[in-house]
């Protein structure tokens, strides 16, 4: 397992893409936590640190496809570190201003939301520039999962540490400034500066055109809910078995359950059809999101959660492969936005649903949320399958070489522009 990645971290610049990319995102994976544990701080209640989190989400999710497309036109470093600068700032304006002005709350974490840099899809239009071999950036695929996990782990415990050692206010401007210094990292790496996007027919729905990418988009939507609902639902949970601590070990709990299945997953080249064993993937992580319904104390809560991470890393790292299928040409870093952006509508949906429940039925209904949201995403999965199956798009793939690898089919139109 560890020669497979060790191959890849070997290759020139691979390190520092993939560490600068994990530290640039740490803000934007830690924000629904930082959120509500800043807005509690302030004497707010669960249903406006959700509401605050899923308009930071939302916003979240309008920037990262309008930010791809412009990394795919412009490059990286021209829009991935203002993107990041402002984004921080957004956040250091809700983090001195807190809840007081509702109006201006809402503004600066859609600020926030709005400016986060695409790094994630960014890395994975990079990785075909670093690494020459087809199986090698799918196994990259696998470690960019893996990794973030760490990130998912380590993230929520830095995120209470930081409230336990100063306040709910010093995380949410220490984690910003950390992930600026990270985007800085990447965009003046030569990778990131000598990279740029396939030629481009011009066409307004962009990577959006693929009837594959939308069923796989529609599918991670319902799996970000789930991780969203999780997230609300273990406040009420810790704040009955032990406060701050429990909730950060649950939260690393859920990353590091995922970490392990995606070291696992990566291990190996798997055969077959990566739909199918999407489908697969998906009905393994609604099996583990059940048994939370049974909320025990804290010590075997923890273990369930870690379990109930298990398959998403791998879920991910085979989307990514899909995505890889189905995006137009020239579309790379927008189609792996998207992605990222369909999976933050679901969580912002997810804990902006589970904090009215929660405050009804309490943690155990909470609890309950992501088994529905998995079992749709797992129907939406099955009825698409002939989609997800095919080749990206029914014209002629076009000749050349480009940056990103994934040679989907793209239909041509009757416009000869390039976006």
């Amino acid at each position: 397992m560890a020669t497979g990645y060790l191959e890849i971290l070997r290759a020139r610049h691979a390190a520092r893409l993939l560490v600068g990319t994990l530290v640039g995102r740490l803000p934007n994976a830690t924000a629904a936590i930082a959120i509500l544990l800043f807005v509690r701080a302030e004497g707010g209640s669960y249903s406006l640190a959700g509401a605050l989190a899923g308009v930071y989400g939302v916003a979240n999710a309008v920037g990262q496809p309008v930010l791809g497309r412009l990394v795919d036109l412009r490059g990286q470093p021209r829009v991935q570190l203002p993107a990041a600068v402002l984004s921080g700032l957004a956040m250091a304006v809700f983090a001195f201003a807190g809840i007081g002005s509702l109006p201006l709350a809402y503004a600066a974490v859609a600020g926030a939301g709005l400016f986060t840099p695409p790094l994630e899809g960014g890395l994975r239009a990079l990785w075909s520039s670093v690494l020459r071999k087809e199986e090698h950036v799918h196994t990259a695929y696998a470690m960019d999962a893996v990794a973030q996990e760490v990130m998912f782990t380590v993230g929520p415990l830095l995120v209470t540490l930081c409230v336990s050692l100063w306040s709910a206010q010093a995380a949410l401007l220490v984690l910003n400034a950390v992930g600026v210094l990270g985007a800085l990292s990447v965009v003046v790496s030569p990778p990131s500066r000598a990279w740029r996007s396939a030629p481009r027919e011009a066409h307004w729905l962009g990577a959006l055109r693929s009837p594959g990418l939308l069923a796989l988009l529609a599918a991670f939507l319902f799996i970000g809910m789930a991780l969203g609902s999780i997230t609300v639902a273990s406040v009420p949970y810790a704040d009955d078995h032990g406060g701050d601590v429990v909730y950060g070990w649950l939260m690393a709990a859920l990353g590091f359950g995922a970490l392990v299945g995606g070291a696992v997953y990566g291990a190996r080249q798997w055969a077959g059809e990566p739909a199918r064993r999407l489908r697969v993937l998906v009905a393994l992580l609604v099996v583990c999101y059940l048994p939370l319904t049974l909320m025990p104390d804290a010590v075997p809560m923890v273990a369930l959660t870690a379990l109930a991470g298990v398959f998403l890393a791998p879920a991910i790292a085979c989307a990514f492969v899909l995505v890889d299928r189905h995006a137009p040409r020239g579309t790379v870093t927008e189609a792996f936005s998207w992605l990222v952006t369909t999976f933050t509508v679901g969580h912002s949906a997810g804990t902006g649903v589970a904090g009215p429940v929660v405050e009804v039925g309490g943690a155990l209904w909470g609890f309950a949320l992501p088994g529905v949201a998995g079992g749709v995403s797992l129907l939406v999965l099955t009825a698409t399958g002939r989609v997800l199956a095919a080749p990206g798009g029914g014209g002629v793939v076009a000749a050349g070489s480009e940056n990103d690898p994934n040679r989907a089919v793209e239909p041509r139109f009757s416009s000869g522009d390039r976006a």
